[in-house]
Protein backbone atom coordinates (compact mmCIF):
# COMPACT_ATOMS: atom_id res chain seq x y z
CA UNK A 1 0.00 0.00 0.00
CA UNK A 2 3.17 2.09 0.73
CA UNK A 3 4.47 1.45 -2.58
CA UNK A 4 1.48 2.92 -4.41
CA UNK A 5 1.11 5.82 -2.56
CA UNK A 6 4.94 6.54 -2.95
CA UNK A 7 4.22 5.99 -6.79
CA UNK A 8 1.24 8.37 -7.00
CA UNK A 9 2.95 11.08 -5.27
CA UNK A 10 5.84 10.77 -7.75
CA UNK A 11 3.90 10.74 -10.79
CA UNK A 12 1.68 13.17 -9.79
CA UNK A 13 4.65 15.30 -8.68
CA UNK A 14 6.01 14.93 -12.61
CA UNK A 15 2.87 15.84 -13.91
CA UNK A 16 2.35 18.89 -12.01
CA UNK A 17 5.82 20.25 -13.21
CA UNK A 18 4.92 19.25 -16.41
CA UNK A 19 1.52 21.15 -16.65
CA UNK A 20 3.57 23.70 -14.66
CA UNK A 21 6.92 24.30 -16.74
CA UNK A 22 9.32 22.82 -14.21
CA UNK A 23 10.48 20.13 -15.48
CA UNK A 24 14.31 21.04 -15.45
CA UNK A 25 13.84 22.08 -11.99
CA UNK A 26 12.51 18.48 -10.85
CA UNK A 27 15.43 16.86 -12.90
CA UNK A 28 18.18 19.03 -11.30
CA UNK A 29 16.53 18.28 -7.24
CA UNK A 30 16.54 13.99 -8.76
CA UNK A 31 20.14 14.33 -9.15
CA UNK A 32 21.08 16.32 -6.43
CA UNK A 33 19.12 14.55 -3.99
CA UNK A 34 20.55 11.25 -5.51
CA UNK A 35 24.49 13.16 -5.76
CA UNK A 36 23.49 13.85 -1.26
CA UNK A 37 21.79 10.72 -0.72
CA UNK A 38 25.13 8.83 -2.06
CA UNK A 39 27.00 11.33 0.62
CA UNK A 40 24.98 10.11 3.60
CA UNK A 41 25.22 6.96 2.79
CA UNK A 42 28.96 7.10 2.50
CA UNK A 43 28.94 9.14 6.11
CA UNK A 44 26.64 6.67 7.86
CA UNK A 45 29.03 3.53 6.36
CA UNK A 46 31.78 5.01 7.92
CA UNK A 47 29.84 5.31 11.79
CA UNK A 48 27.84 2.21 11.27
CA UNK A 49 31.35 0.45 10.92
CA UNK A 50 33.00 2.11 13.74
CA UNK A 51 30.13 1.28 16.06
CA UNK A 52 29.51 -2.49 14.68
CA UNK A 53 33.20 -2.76 15.73
CA UNK A 54 32.71 -1.57 19.21
CA UNK A 55 30.08 -3.76 19.17
CA UNK A 56 31.51 -7.07 18.09
CA UNK A 57 34.69 -5.85 20.46
CA UNK A 58 32.02 -5.78 23.46
CA UNK A 59 30.27 -9.30 22.35
CA UNK A 60 33.99 -10.77 22.12
CA UNK A 61 34.90 -9.75 25.22
CA UNK A 62 32.42 -10.96 27.18
CA UNK A 63 31.18 -7.26 28.17
CA UNK A 64 27.82 -7.45 26.14
CA UNK A 65 27.11 -10.83 28.16
CA UNK A 66 27.65 -8.30 31.46
CA UNK A 67 25.40 -5.68 30.53
CA UNK A 68 22.97 -8.45 29.57
CA UNK A 69 23.03 -9.79 32.95
CA UNK A 70 22.58 -6.50 34.57
CA UNK A 71 19.95 -6.14 31.94
CA UNK A 72 17.97 -10.30 32.25
CA UNK A 73 15.76 -9.09 35.66
CA UNK A 74 14.24 -6.12 34.06
CA UNK A 75 13.65 -7.57 30.48
CA UNK A 76 12.32 -10.62 32.01
CA UNK A 77 9.58 -8.94 34.01
CA UNK A 78 8.92 -6.74 30.39
CA UNK A 79 8.27 -10.37 29.12
CA UNK A 80 7.15 -12.46 32.08
CA UNK A 81 5.94 -15.28 29.21
CA UNK A 82 9.19 -16.07 27.51
CA UNK A 83 11.14 -18.51 29.58
CA UNK A 84 14.41 -17.48 31.31
CA UNK A 85 16.73 -19.07 29.47
CA UNK A 86 15.26 -18.70 26.39
CA UNK A 87 17.20 -17.78 22.82
CA UNK A 88 14.20 -14.21 22.21
CA UNK A 89 15.55 -12.78 25.44
CA UNK A 90 18.99 -12.88 23.99
CA UNK A 91 18.61 -11.33 20.59
CA UNK A 92 15.44 -8.30 22.56
CA UNK A 93 18.08 -7.50 24.69
CA UNK A 94 21.08 -7.68 21.97
CA UNK A 95 18.76 -5.78 19.72
CA UNK A 96 17.33 -3.03 22.58
CA UNK A 97 21.24 -2.35 23.19
CA UNK A 98 22.04 -1.77 19.62
CA UNK A 99 19.03 -0.03 19.44
CA UNK A 100 20.49 2.55 22.79
CA UNK A 101 23.45 3.53 20.46
CA UNK A 102 21.57 4.42 17.66
CA UNK A 103 22.60 1.28 15.51
CA UNK A 104 19.47 0.90 13.71
CA UNK A 105 20.74 -1.31 10.88
CA UNK A 106 22.30 -3.37 13.06
CA UNK A 107 19.45 -3.89 15.73
CA UNK A 108 17.48 -5.46 12.05
CA UNK A 109 18.46 -8.42 11.87
CA UNK A 110 18.24 -8.94 16.09
CA UNK A 111 14.96 -7.51 15.91
CA UNK A 112 14.10 -10.47 13.02
CA UNK A 113 15.54 -13.23 15.00
CA UNK A 114 13.69 -11.64 18.25
CA UNK A 115 10.70 -11.82 16.43
CA UNK A 116 11.35 -15.44 14.63
CA UNK A 117 11.96 -17.03 18.47
CA UNK A 118 9.15 -15.25 20.05
CA UNK A 119 6.78 -16.76 16.95
CA UNK A 120 7.84 -20.27 17.62
CA UNK A 121 7.21 -19.66 21.48
CA UNK A 122 3.62 -18.31 20.27
CA UNK A 123 3.16 -21.89 18.12
CA UNK A 124 2.74 -20.29 15.20
CA UNK A 125 -0.78 -18.09 15.78
CA UNK A 126 -1.72 -16.14 13.19
CA UNK A 127 -2.23 -13.17 16.57
CA UNK A 128 0.41 -12.03 17.61
CA UNK A 129 1.57 -12.98 21.34
CA UNK A 130 1.76 -10.06 24.12
CA UNK A 131 5.32 -10.12 24.17
CA UNK A 132 5.50 -9.52 20.25
CA UNK A 133 3.52 -6.78 20.81
CA UNK A 134 5.41 -5.52 23.80
CA UNK A 135 8.73 -5.70 21.71
CA UNK A 136 7.33 -4.00 18.43
CA UNK A 137 5.97 -1.44 20.68
CA UNK A 138 9.37 -1.07 22.62
CA UNK A 139 11.26 -0.78 19.51
CA UNK A 140 8.83 1.26 17.80
CA UNK A 141 9.98 3.96 21.12
CA UNK A 142 13.67 3.33 20.88
CA UNK A 143 15.16 4.08 23.79
CA UNK A 144 18.01 5.93 22.49
CA UNK A 145 20.87 6.87 24.79
CA UNK A 146 23.59 7.73 21.30
CA UNK A 147 21.89 8.94 18.32
CA UNK A 148 24.41 7.73 16.17
CA UNK A 149 22.83 7.88 12.87
CA UNK A 150 21.71 10.88 13.37
CA UNK A 151 24.46 12.52 14.61
CA UNK A 152 26.24 11.31 11.30
CA UNK A 153 23.40 12.95 9.33
CA UNK A 154 23.85 16.32 11.20
CA UNK A 155 27.67 16.10 10.89
CA UNK A 156 27.33 15.41 6.71
CA UNK A 157 24.71 18.90 6.73
CA UNK A 158 27.34 20.90 8.41
CA UNK A 159 25.65 21.27 11.76
CA UNK A 160 27.90 23.83 14.20
CA UNK A 161 27.01 21.36 17.27
CA UNK A 162 26.00 17.90 15.50
CA UNK A 163 26.17 16.21 19.49
CA UNK A 164 24.39 18.98 20.81
CA UNK A 165 20.63 16.40 20.12
CA UNK A 166 21.99 13.83 22.41
CA UNK A 167 20.35 14.73 26.15
CA UNK A 168 16.62 15.90 24.21
CA UNK A 169 17.01 12.53 22.24
CA UNK A 170 17.82 10.63 25.59
CA UNK A 171 14.94 12.27 27.13
CA UNK A 172 12.59 12.22 24.69
CA UNK A 173 13.14 8.26 24.08
CA UNK A 174 12.97 7.81 27.93
CA UNK A 175 9.38 9.31 27.86
CA UNK A 176 8.91 7.51 25.32
CA UNK A 177 9.55 4.34 26.75
CA UNK A 178 7.77 4.84 29.54
CA UNK A 179 4.67 5.47 28.33
CA UNK A 180 5.01 2.66 25.70
CA UNK A 181 5.15 0.47 28.87
CA UNK A 182 2.44 2.10 30.72
CA UNK A 183 0.04 1.74 27.61
CA UNK A 184 1.14 -1.44 26.65
CA UNK A 185 0.19 -2.75 30.46
CA UNK A 186 -3.00 -0.98 30.25
CA UNK A 187 -4.07 -2.86 26.75
CA UNK A 188 -3.03 -5.72 28.29
CA UNK A 189 -4.94 -5.51 31.00
CA UNK A 190 -8.31 -4.46 29.11
CA UNK A 191 -7.64 -6.91 26.78
CA UNK A 192 -7.19 -9.81 29.47
CA UNK A 193 -10.39 -8.91 30.76
CA UNK A 194 -12.48 -8.98 27.78
CA UNK A 195 -11.12 -12.72 27.68
CA UNK A 196 -12.15 -13.48 30.49
CA UNK A 197 -15.87 -12.58 30.20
Amino acid sequence: MVNYFWIFMCVSGIIYAFFNGTVDQVNIAIFESAKESVSICIGLISVLVFWLGIMKVAEDSGLLEKISKIFFPLIHVIFPEVPKKHPALGYILSNMIANMFGLGNAATPLGIKAMEELNDLNKGSDSPSRSMTTFIALNTAGLTILPTTVIVIRMNNHAQNPTEIIGFVFIATVISTILTLILDRYLHNINAKKMRR
